[in-house]
């Protein structure tokens, strides 16, 4: 009789698709109104002020500006924010309003 053994099927050869998690838009950067800022799992950055979050915590812009990512509070978060031109951000900017 001529038969051959079965040879043995391989465990590996699985693998989940890429998620293309992490940051987007980093500190100093211009983003336009419905932006992604942050793609990620939990809330490891958690929203400030002009940026909403997503039914699976991504952060993004709610409206035109510059991105500032701040570290503080309480319990020492991470913390992004989305700047516009008239909220005066900068000392500088402060003074020239003033004048």
């Amino acid at each position: 009789m001529a038969h051959k053994k079965a040879g043995g099927s391989s465990r590996n050869g699985r693998d989940s698709q890429p998620k293309m998690l992490g940051v987007k838009v980093y500190g100093g950067q211009s983003v336009n109104a419905g932006s992604i800022i942050v793609r990620q799992r939990g809330t490891r950055i958690h929203a400030g002020e002009n940026v909403g979050v997503g039914r699976d915590h991504t952060l993004f812009a709610l409206v035109d500006g510059k991105v500032r990512y701040t570290v503080g509070g309480r319990h020492n978060r991470q913390r992004v924010d989305v700047i516009t031109a008239g909220s005066g951000s900068s000392p500088a900017s402060s003074v020239a309003a003033a004048q």
